[in-house]
């Protein structure tokens, strides 16, 4: 399906964010998708992914979450981020993602989402969230925050379990959790699963076997293809089903 993107400006109770939209080109309403980048923030491999997603029929929001520190892109990044780049690249990152709070989070959430469902591209009714790495982390909370407006939920290397027992036990939305094998034992998989289990959220959550940290982004040296096609051969039913029940 073909898409068209737009270069946005959400205002927030911190300031104003930019952020990059990807939609059908159909001159209809699609049901909206939140995707939250991750660390390393907006950038081409972001932008191909939205508008992938895009292509099956959906509005997807990509906020710059870092826009207190400015806009996109809010430090330089290398076209491949791997090796000692990388190193360089989060270590300036690192501040900013710690800086971040939950609070923070949530304020940038209730604003994202009521932008999102003002667009007269996208439809009414429920939406999707999804992110990546500290992206999926954001994801988390914002599903949590807002039960009665996001029915699918979707984060993938993502610390997950960081959001805490009290906000997992507030997701009402279908969810799938794809971990890296780098980041979640087995065994914590078991813990985490559990305690998704008794908040009653009804999820898929798994390993991606042979993958690493950041498996999901083609332009760093985390990538993994077989993990990429996973990741969208899960989200991309999750978001069918459960945006089209809703």
């Amino acid at each position: 399906m073909p898409t068209q993107t737009r270069t946005l400006h959400i205002l927030t109770a911190d300031g104003r964010a930019d952020a990059f939209a990807a939609f059908p080109d159909a001159g209809e309403r699609h049901p909206g998708v939140l995707m939250y980048p991750d660390g390393f923030g907006i950038r081409p491999v972001l932008r191909e992914m939205a508008a992938e997603l895009a292509g099956h029929g959906f509005y997807v929001l990509v906020p710059n979450v870092f826009y207190r520190h400015g806009p996109t892109p809010v430090i330089d990044l290398p076209a491949y981020i791997g090796g000692e780049d990388r190193s360089a690249v989060l270590g300036r990152l690192m501040p900013l993602i710690q800086e971040h709070t939950a609070e923070r989070s949530l304020r940038d959430a209730d604003a994202f989402l009521r932008f999102l469902t003002t667009r007269p591209e996208a439809a009414a009714g429920p939406v999707a969230v999804t992110g990546y790495c500290f992206g999926g982390l954001l994801a988390t909370r914002t599903a949590a925050a807002h039960p009665e407006q996001v029915a699918a939920l979707a984060a993938f290397h993502a610390p997950v379990g960081a959001a805490g027992s009290d906000a997992l036990a507030g997701i009402t939305a279908r969810a799938h959790f794809g971990h890296a094998e780098s980041d979640l034992t087995p065994e914590a998989l078991r813990e985490l699963n559990k305690t998704l289990d008794a908040a009653g959220v009804d999820h898929t959550s798994e390993i991606y076997p042979g993958t690493v940290h950041g498996f999901t982004m083609s332009d760093t040296d985390a990538f993994d293809p077989a993990g990429l096609r996973r990741h969208w051969d899960r989200l991309l039913p999750l978001l069918k089903g459960a945006l089209a029940d809703g």
